[in-house]
């Protein structure tokens, strides 16, 4: 998967921003300002840190010990990074950036849950 189909993928979600505060290299998406991925921009092969369900995250480790590590300068209970070099099916690396969305939407305020909603 190249940046242009994740990053595609992403911003067709409800409200999603995308941004690059912490430099040029590291593509940060967000929804409703809260970041659901960080895209590592100059590692080849591409590298994307998603949220990840605790539980989940250990077992998709443990099954794509390749290709799911735990999240790079990230708290690595809840956070993966995929390595995007053709391995990962990518019906699984877009069930995962839904699940990192819908994990960050789910964790909202009430207040943005409701403008989200809205939008």
């Amino acid at each position: 998967m190249n940046i242009d189909t994740f990053r595609d993928y992403c911003l067709k979600k409800k409200d999603v921003t995308e941004g690059l505060p912490f430099g040029p290299d590291n593509l940060v998406l967000k929804v409703m300002g809260k970041m659901f991925s960080i895209v590592s921009l100059d590692e080849v092969p591409l590298r994307a840190n998603l949220k990840c369900d605790p539980e989940r995250a250990i077992e998709l480790r443990e099954e794509y010990e390749e290709n799911i590590l735990p999240g790079y300068h990230m708290n690595k209970q809840h956070w993966n990074t995929l390595i995007l070099d053709g391995r990962l099916d990518p019906k699984l690396v877009f069930e995962l950036i839904d699940h990192s969305y819908e994990l960050v939407v789910n964790g909202l305020t009430v207040k943005l849950k409701k403008e989200l909603e809205d939008l």
